[in-house]
């Protein structure tokens, strides 16, 4: 599965309706992909890595941060999971055009994605989403052959029981001891080699691996909605994708962000899957909606330009942030992470815009050269290589 559509951006003075389209879902990846670091940075910058992150008490985080995260937290999560769906149903018209078998070499791209996620996974961060979204990605790859009314039972019932979920693990928070989980503190990230680190991720692998596990009835509520926005011309550049983007953005600021600024000012620990996994996939509804709205009303310049060649290098560029990240913070790297943790939150900000810029001008730089991005073109042999040994049928 291709993360990011590969067409080739131009500003002009006039586009036509798919070129607009194809501009807004390029953009919107880039915005994901920039949003998802500004969550994981301060895991990053945590030297105590994703499992102290986690761990600490409310008082342990300073106003800057719990002001950034709750901008960041599970909202672009949620909107690159609702653009994967989006992803899923473009190549699903492609193939039904063509005349093609579907789900067809679409379990094989999904196979691959796995792949990458256990690599990504394995040598790079224990947080990959890769490995989950392949998952999802072959259930709903088969859901989408249903009827509509089906699509739309499916999408209701995944929701209801991620509703469940978040509610039993609420719950379950709120009733247990609110004492600091004490032990030993946790330095793998700011003395261990990078082989250390590999070893402490298979060591904990049923920890860090239950997330993916967890949000699946999620992922696959939100790719259904991605596939029944881009259906229904959400992403298009007439009225009609103009009136439900406008909808978009004004149900989903205009509930989501007052319930998750309530749920994330109340400093109540239980509610951290709510903040998390419950109301940001509504903000992100909100997200796109105001971004579509900005698109359409902001000079299309250098920032926007870059965003969308962001959008096109999405596995690319989600792969290098999360490696530069990891060469800034890590004790194998520079450890800046240890270094600077009194200023921690004056250069987590710090780190994100600077890792943002270097992603934003290279993925700028790399596309005026070559067609596609670096990860997407190693992408593109693995997903052509089982047509290549393939032989040739006799005449």
């Amino acid at each position: 599965m291709r993360v990011a559509e590969t067409t080739q951006f131009a500003p002009r003075p006039a586009r036509t309706e798919g070129e607009q389209r194809i501009v807004l879902l390029d953009v919107l990846r880039g915005v994901a992909i920039l949003g998802t670091l500004g969550t994981n940075i301060w895991i990053f910058t945590e030297p105590g890595g994703l499992l102290a992150a986690i761990t600490r008490l409310e008082d342990d985080v300073s106003v800057v941060e719990a002001v950034l995260r709750f901008l960041a937290n599970g909202k672009f999560l949620g909107m690159l999971t609702i653009l994967f769906g989006v992803g899923l149903e473009i190549q699903r018209a492609s193939a039904t055009r063509r005349g093609k078998r579907w789900p067809g070499r679409y379990l094989w791209r999904m196979a691959l994605l796995f792949a990458d996620g256990v690599l990504h996974y394995v040598l790079v961060v224990e947080f990959d989403i890769l490995m989950g979204y392949a998952v999802t990605g072959i259930v709903v790859s088969y859901l989408v052959l249903t009827s509509e009314r089906a699509q739309r039972r499916w999408m209701i019932a995944a929701g209801a029981v991620h509703v469940l979920l978040v509610t039993a693990v609420t719950f379950l928070l709120a009733t247990a001891s609110a004492e600091d989980p004490g032990g030993p503190p946790i330095t793998i990230y700011t003395d261990g080699s990078y082989l250390d680190q590999i070893r402490f991720r298979f060591e904990h692998m049923a920890a860090f691996r239950a997330e993916p596990i967890y949000t699946i009835p999620m992922a696959v509520c939100l790719f259904l909605l991605g596939t029944r926005l881009y259906r229904a011309g959400a992403f298009g550049a007439d009225e009609r994708g103009r009136a439900i983007r406008r909808r978009l953005m004004i149900y989903g600021l205009g509930i989501g962000v007052p319930l998750n600024l309530a749920t994330a000012l109340s400093g109540n620990f239980a509610l951290g899957f709510v903040d998390r996994y419950l109301l940001p996939p509504l903000v992100a509804l909100g997200c796109i909606g105001l971004l579509g709205w900005l698109i359409e009303r902001v000079r299309q310049g250098w920032v926007t330009a870059s965003l969308a060649s962001m959008g096109r290098m999405a596995l690319s560029c989600y792969m290098m942030q999360n490696i530069l990240a990891s060469v800034l913070c890590y004790g194998w790297g520079l450890g800046l992470a240890a270094k600077l943790v009194d200023i921690r939150a004056l250069w987590t900000p710090l780190a994100w815009l600077a890792i943002a810029l270097v992603l934003l001008v290279f993925s700028r730089l790399w596309l005026a050269r070559f067609r596609q991005g670096p990860f997407e073109a190693v992408w593109r042999w693995a997903v052509e290589s089982p047509r290549r040994r393939r032989p040739a049928r006799p005449n």
